[in-house]
């Protein structure tokens, strides 16, 4: 209830997932078929944790899919400037298409490399839902780290391993946030990154 913007984000996401589902039959843009589990899993799941974005000027989403978290994330902050990449060019079109439709002037999507817009962009964070082991994701981000970007990374909720992973690449990592999908979808933890100082 404490969402900010929140009847706009839920005006917003009910019509940004009426275009994905459209635009699903032609192109695979998701799974999910279920209205309802289409709200949670990726609307509700994408806000949940929105706390952890306040305050960051400049957000940059690797592998946004059909614009996941960066679309919600970025109804919830029309004042931040949103980066969303795909390197899947079609998907690329979908999202543009998409925050055009939807009157989203701070998001820009980028039809290229994550790795390479984060080092052109700077951004405040990098945020990413289930893309890669954060292993993999390290290796890619780990430039833009060293200039003082933070990750955010939505995991399950099992991270343990992937926490250790950071230490092996000196970067500190640490639980920020838990949470449970309503209707029993799911647990979530977020994570974040940052270089060691």
């Amino acid at each position: 209830m404490d969402l900010p913007n929140r009847d706009r984000v839920i005006d917003k996401a009910a019509h940004h997932l009426r275009l994905i589902a459209e635009a699903n039959e032609y192109m695979n843009l998701t799974r999910i078929t279920s209205a309802e589990e289409a709200a949670i899993k990726h609307v509700y799941d994408c806000v949940a944790p929105w706390r952890c974005f306040a305050g960051a000027k400049r957000i940059l989403d690797a592998g946004t899919g059909a614009g996941f978290p960066g679309v919600p994330l970025a109804v919830v902050f029309p004042e931040s400037r949103f980066s969303l990449v795909e390197s899947i060019q079609k998907k690329a079109r979908f999202v543009d298409s998409a925050a055009d439709t939807l009157d989203l002037s701070n998001v820009h999507v980028f039809p290229e490399r994550a790795e390479q817009v984060a080092l052109s962009q700077r951004p405040d964070v990098i945020t990413a839902r289930a893309i890669a082991p954060l292993g993999r994701i390290l290796d890619l981000f780990e430039k833009a780290l060293k200039n003082g970007t933070r990750l955010i990374l939505y995991k399950g909720p099992d991270v343990e391993d992937e926490l250790a992973e950071a230490d092996k690449h000196r970067f500190h990592a640490e639980v920020i946030h838990r949470y449970e999908l309503p209707k029993g979808l799911g647990s979530r933890t977020v994570i974040q990154v940052r270089r060691n100082k």
